[in-house]
């Protein structure tokens, strides 16, 4: 799956949930929600290396993980990001470097 379908795929099941839930998600929610995400892709991560209380689990971890992701993608989109683009200028453009 590339990118711009996984997003896609993100969106519908987001909008889902807010319709289920009565949530307006607009870009400071989404902001807001990935802050939230990350902290909870944080304490998994200290679960892990044994520097938090509670049962470590790798699979929460990449569930943990892939909630970040989720709102990342929906924060792009509700701030107009264009994330595939932006990945290019920002990052893949030193693999045409490297490759010069």
């Amino acid at each position: 799956m590339i990118l711009s379908e996984l997003s896609a795929s993100v969106l519908r099941i987001s909008d889902i949930y807010a319709r289920e839930h009565g949530i307006d998600r607009d870009r400071d929610w989404a902001l807001l929600k990935m802050q939230e995400e990350l902290g909870e892709l944080t304490a998994e991560h200290l679960r892990m290396s044994g520097r938090a209380r509670g049962e470590a689990d790798h699979d929460k971890l990449g569930d943990e993980a892939a909630d970040v992701l989720g709102m990342l993608l929906i924060y792009c989109d509700r701030a107009g990001i264009d994330i595939e683009d932006a990945m290019r200028r920002k990052w893949l453009k030193w693999l045409e470097q490297d490759a010069a």
